[in-house]
């Protein structure tokens, strides 16, 4: 900011007359001033030609852009320059900070402004505004307060009192950054002897390390020399141990040659025994099939003599017995459908009992059906493994053909099981059901072959009812298991 006042500027005291300024502030009975005795605008005396011949120091500066920030909020707009009414609602520090360049302007474009400022100013510190009018400057202020008052009041000597407060401020920053350098300075000292400390520290710990690597290079190359030797007499053991080894390839291809030549003398014996042996076959051949002979040459005279003695007698031949005018039903041609005409139930295991019984029955069995209709809580391996372990009993005790047939649908991956004694295990085709298995292989049996087929599914009932096989209900194959 430039710190020079123009000649012809009007001094501080003879600014105009401050309307917010309130009477009879003089403790010593004083007009103010720029007023006189009767409160009315003194006459403008001419300026001091006092001015800075260099810049206002830069904390001066902003201690005296601090005081205008500060009364700004109390100045009517009116008194206000046009560049600072737009900061005017601002607080004191958004003042200072976005308008500290416009305050010092208007400070020192317009004095008017500055004498306002000064006013509340001496309001704010009135011993030290009055100390400075007096031409003396209290020992225990601040010299920045002192300069920055100093500016705006103008009393005789102001640019002096301001000289010398930028001096003390230089001073004072000379002295700190003298006193940092010395800090710095020690601080350095201390880091550089630390570093020499640490240098010859690491020093002394490569020292060590340059003689531990040294003896462990000595170390290595006696290893080394103890390998290089170890592998000469490795290298002499191999070309021993290859003689050896070429000297055996010649003594067992030699005794392969004799084996050979055995071999072949002993094949020659083998085909002069068979040929004996067959000899030996042919020649009892020959005289069992005299034997033969004989004795059915015997066989036909002793028959010949039985049918000669039926003609003579006239006996007639008869096929029919006594026992096979009783009507029952024939074991060979029994069916499944012929069992149970008692008032058995349909749960009752002795109906299965008797099912099984018949001669060649073949028992075929839903698997998921009996087992989600006894244990459906069980996971579907362990349904399988209850299931088949007894169905392999009963079938032990029956000697039945049993068949279990399970869904393959339901398969994630392929089943690894050994299936138990007896017990023919399958599942369904991809794209197939366990229904439509279980009714082709009851079409796959012959023609009056008993089938026995375990399901509750009433679809699957049906269908081989009318293939001819006898449907039974789960739950009656789940008692009989439990009864086992």
């Amino acid at each position: 900011m430039p710190g020079a006042v123009p000649p012809d500027a009007p001094e501080a005291a003879a600014g105009a007359p401050v309307a917010d300024a309130p009477a009879g502030e003089n403790t010593a009975g004083e007009a103010p001033a720029g007023e006189d005795a009767a409160g009315q605008p003194a006459p403008a005396q001419p300026a001091a030609a006092e001015h800075l011949d260099r810049p206002l120091p830069e904390g001066v500066r902003r201690r005296v852009v601090g005081i205008a920030a500060d009364a700004l909020g109390g100045l009517a707009p009116a008194d206000l320059p046009a560049s600072l009414r737009q900061y005017a609602k601002f607080t004191p520090a958004r003042r200072a900070k976005y308008a500290g360049t416009a305050l010092a302007a208007a400070l020192e474009s317009e004095p008017a402004f500055r004498v306002r400022i000064a006013e509340r100013l001496r309001l704010g510190q009135p011993d030290l505004v009055k100390a400075l009018e007096a031409g003396t400057v209290p020992g225990a202020a601040d010299p920045m307060d002192v300069a920055a008052a100093a500016y705006l009041i103008r009393p005789t000597g102001w640019s002096r009192l301001v000289a010398e407060a930028g001096e003390l401020v230089e001073r004072a920053g000379a002295e700190g950054m003298a006193a940092e350098a010395t800090r710095l300075v020690e601080k350095l000292q201390a880091e550089l002897a630390e570093l020499r400390s640490q240098a010859r520290a690491d020093l002394e710990r490569q020292r060590v390390d340059a003689e531990g690597v040294r003896r462990e290079a000595d170390s290595l190359r006696k290893k080394v020399r103890s390998l290089e030797s170890d592998t000469r007499r490795a290298q002499a053991e191999v070309r021993r141990l290859q003689s050896e080894l070429d000297a055996a390839k010649a003594l067992t291809a030699a005794e392969r040659s004799a084996a050979e030549s055995e071999a072949r003398r002993l094949r020659h014996r083998v085909s002069e025994l068979e040929t004996a042996l067959e000899a030996g076959r042919r020649s009892a051949r020959e005289g069992r099939t005299v034997e033969e002979m004989r004795l059915r040459l015997l066989l036909d005279t002793v028959l010949q003599s039985a049918q000669g003695l039926q003609r003579e007698l006239a006996l007639p031949v008869s096929q029919l017995h006594p026992a096979d005018l009783v009507e029952a039903v024939v074991p060979s041609s029994a069916s499944p459908h012929d069992v149970a005409r008692r008032a058995l139930a349909e749960d009752d295991p002795a109906l299965l009992d008797q099912l099984l019984a018949i001669p060649q029955v073949h028992l075929v069995v839903d698997g998921y059906n009996v087992t989600k209709t006894g244990y459906p809580a069980l996971p579907l391996e362990q349904q399988r493994i209850r299931l088949l372990g007894g169905l392999a009993m009963l079938a032990q005790r029956t000697q039945a053909e049993v068949t279990c047939v399970f869904d393959g649908q339901d398969l994630d991956v392929p089943v690894i099981m050994a299936p138990p004694r007896g017990v023919r295990v399958r599942f369904s085709r991809t794209g197939e059901t366990a229904d439509e298995l279980i009714r082709r292989l009851v079409r796959a049996e012959p023609q009056g072959r008993p089938v026995v087929v375990v399901s509750a599914d009433k679809e699957v009932a049906d269908g081989v009812r009318k293939a001819g096989a006898r449907p039974v209900a789960s739950v009656l194959l789940l008692n009989r298991l439990a009864r086992a």
